[in-house]
């Protein structure tokens, strides 16, 4: 098992929940294979617990990725990681995999040298955010994080936060006010790739922002969108 290769030219690849063509999403597994490749970032997806802790998840249960009902939010972090994960097919199990903690995904962002892509689901409290970067903070690699989200709210707490960090809004919207709304809020563009459009891209990149495309897995469109000049090409099995 491989990714597949294209000509990318200058885009920046991000693994999309880490390798998650070959290996099981949002999992170390994923998030090494993707360290051990040409991988620009590794994108991840993080929820707070019940007891205030952060995991890496998608869903806000369980049940897809592992068969069990568990709702994230509403869970402790003790009883989030004593449930296994798929091993990609349903119903096959790994014992090694388990859903990781944010710590576990910094650090292996931090060992190979990636910039880490971290989605913050769902809206969250100020204090979470802030208790999410500062635990970066102390593992020394907050200059290594880009945030994203669709949650337009936590990017703004984002920024009182920690003022420049870089983040990227998460979208399917192609108009001229967005571009306008990103500029002053000093936010970059992350979006569905069939949504965007040369003429947006041009906007944005006349107006110092950054382009990140999700989530692209055909070598033709990424081909399409490396020519056009994207930043980011964010895909699960492209490289």
């Amino acid at each position: 098992m491989d990714t597949i290769k294209f000509d990318k030219k200058q885009v920046k690849m991000v693994a999309h929940r880490g390798v998650s063509g070959i290996e099981m999403e949002n999992t170390n597994a994923a998030f090494v294979a993707a360290g051990n490749r040409s991988y620009f970032g590794i994108e991840t997806d993080v929820h707070v617990t019940k007891d205030k802790q952060i995991v890496v998840v998608h869903d806000d249960n369980l049940k897809r990725v592992a068969g069990v009902d568990l709702v994230v939010e509403e869970s402790n972090l003790a009883d989030i990681l004593a449930v296994a994960l798929y091993d990609k097919a349903e119903g096959q199990y790994r014992t090694d995999l388990h859903t990781p903690v944010l710590a576990d995904y910094i650090k292996i962002c931090k060992k190979y040298g990636k910039t880490a892509v971290l989605e913050l689901k769902n809206r969250m409290e100020p204090d979470d955010i802030a208790a999410i970067a500062e635990q970066i903070r102390q593992l020394d690699y907050l200059d290594g994080v880009i945030f994203i989200s669709f949650a337009w709210e936590n990017l703004i707490d984002l920024r009182k936060i920690v003022p420049g960090q870089k983040a990227q809004f998460l979208t399917t919207r192609s108009d001229m006010e967005l571009v306008q709304e990103l500029t002053e809020q000093k936010l970059d563009l992350d979006i569905y790739y069939k949504s965007l459009t040369k003429q947006m891209l041009d906007a944005c990149h006349e107006n110092g922002l950054e382009v990140n495309c999700w989530t692209v897995d055909c070598d033709k469109e990424a081909e399409k969108l490396a020519v056009w000049g994207v930043d980011y090409i964010t895909s699960n099995i492209l490289e």
